[in-house]
């Protein structure tokens, strides 16, 4: 056998394949590939052995077959060590297979493309490339497998140490498993695509980094990609987010989304939102409104916007501790200005949605899985159940409470003086605790205001303390087994009441 050493490089992902086949050339390596890796590495002027010399067949049906083959799969899985494997590859005239750098069709984005028909996505489901990887994996102990291109120098730096980088060798084995798995789980996510929940729950993700810590400093974290969303956000300062900081951001910017009418601002603490507003005069005037609700809490809180930062606001902002701010750009003025608070992450991501309709949660041994709570209503369009109806001003606080409450832990009560929060009830057990909470923290008196609760009123307390509070209309979501007694004590009030007939419980 020629002691010339093989690489088989077939890749869809083409990025830094020459000079990779270049350092491999010049180990004394003998580069093999198929279609358009040969293509490309030919016209680079490296020398390439077509996987159709070493099989004796051409490649064939459109490039469905072109490395099945035992010349191939035989010189990849042989046991270097094994006197009879290798007898095997003397009989049989086969050589080894020393390295494997492969990645695989592009299937994810082709079941994305919705101007691909069905069997245009289905010919992007590579059989040839995990075989292959997966063999390589296998066999690590004597075979380099690289599914990532940034891998490619950690390859040829362990070619100059003797090649005896077994931990190399066996990172690079479970990275192509998770390529591969990830792939084969794209797919048959793409086939139950039309199912409302699959039999079989496939998760995917890629880590995006170590966080500054989890919920405590004692315990680690990741961030791991899953699909476009929030782990795209750019970071443009501040220290390492922690897991608690990504919750919390999150929590701020899928309110502040979701606000409607205008420039909106959002402050979140703990998930929970402690100042809201809309402000047609500009986003520094809804910050300052939101602000207005609860300044204490707000105190080491994260900040949304639904706008670019400008320097005006970016100077607002750096008066207050903020641990982030979050919108959908800055101006180079905004972001010199958060640069003199150092340490306040500040991060940019498109408005518009882009993660799935998903949301899943782990508990010991199990996971819960439900679609996400994309709802929205057009509170003009619910049904009035009290002998007086909104007024105009009423609907237009109604709309913004109702959206605002959505976004706040049960039991939920959201106080609002037109297109903004006066007062927030989160995560108590009674929903008239809420409300009591609600007059407790309220910076001015609540005479005026309008309500929303994310539940129904199981009695009809919950309506006489908000009319104690000084609310003059309710919205609820209704189906109490007391609803009527709930609506007669709104109208003895002579409060208006709303109800929507859908609930936003949030745990």
């Amino acid at each position: 056998m020629s002691a010339r050493r093989r690489a088989l490089l077939s890749l869809t992902d083409k990025r830094g394949v020459a000079a990779f086949a270049r350092g491999l050339v010049a180990r004394g390596f003998e580069i093999v590939s198929t279609g358009g890796t040969a293509a490309l590495l030919t016209s680079e002027g490296i020398d390439v052995t077509h996987v159709s010399e070493i099989t004796g067949f051409p490649e064939m049906m459109d490039g469905r077959v072109k490395t099945l083959h035992p010349a191939v799969f035989g010189g990849v899985l042989a046991r270097r060590h094994l006197a009879s494997d290798q007898a095997d590859l003397e009989r049989h005239n086969m050589r080894p297979i020393d390295i494997v750098a492969v990645n695989l069709y592009a299937f994810e984005a082709a079941a994305a493309n919705a101007a691909l028909a069905e069997h245009e996505v289905i010919e992007q489901i590579d059989i040839g490339g995990p075989s292959l990887i997966r063999a390589a994996a296998k066999n690590h102990a004597d075979v380099f497998v690289a599914v990532d291109p940034d891998d490619y120098p950690r390859v040829l730096a362990a070619l100059d140490t003797g090649d005896t980088d077994a931990s190399l060798k066996r990172a690079l084995a479970a990275k192509a498993f998770q390529h591969t798995g990830r792939y084969d789980a794209a797919i048959a996510d793409w086939f139950h695509r039309e199912a409302r929940f699959a039999d079989h729950l496939s998760l995917r993700g890629s880590v995006v980094g170590e966080l500054r810590y989890g919920e405590n400093p004692h315990q680690e974290a990741r961030l791991y990609r899953t699909g476009p969303g929030y782990a795209d956000a750019v970071v443009h300062q501040g220290k390492a987010l922690s897991y608690n900081n990504w919750l919390d951001l999150s929590a701020a910017y899928d309110l502040c989304r979701e606000l409607t009418g205008g420039p909106a601002a959002v402050i979140v603490k703990h998930t929970n939102p402690c100042g809201a507003a809309v402000d047609p005069a500009g986003l520094l005037a809804a910050y300052e409104r939101a602000l207005a609700t609860d300044p204490t809490s707000a105190f080491g809180g994260i900040v949304a916007l639904n706008g670019e930062v400008d320097e005006a606001l970016a100077t607002k902002l750096t008066e207050l501790f903020l641990e982030v701010v979050i919108a959908p750009s800055f101006t180079a003025g905004a972001l010199a200005a958060l640069a003199a608070k150092k340490n306040v992450r500040v991060l940019s991501l498109p408005l518009a949605r882009a993660g799935g309709s998903r949301h899943v949660r782990s508990l010991e041994g199990a996971l819960l899985v439900q679609d996400a709570d994309l709802a929205t209503l057009n509170v003009r369009a619910c049904r009035v159940v009290t002998k007086r109806a909104p007024t105009e001003a009423e609907y237009d606080a109604l709309q913004f409470a109702w959206e605002a409450v959505k976004h706040v832990k049960s039991n939920a009560i959201v106080f609002a003086r037109g297109k903004c929060t006066a007062a927030v009830g989160a995560g108590q057990m009674s929903r008239v605790d809420s409300v009591l909470l609600c007059r407790h923290k309220a910076r001015a008196p609540l005479a005026g205001t309008v309500a929303a609760s994310d539940a129904f009123f199981p009695f009809r307390d919950g309506v006489d303390v908000l009319r104690e509070a000084g609310a003059t209309a309710i919205i609820q979501p209704g189906g109490s087994v007391r609803d009527a007694e709930v609506i007669a004590a709104a109208d003895e009030h002579g409060l208006a009441m709303v109800m929507t007939g859908e609930r936003h419980f949030r745990h």
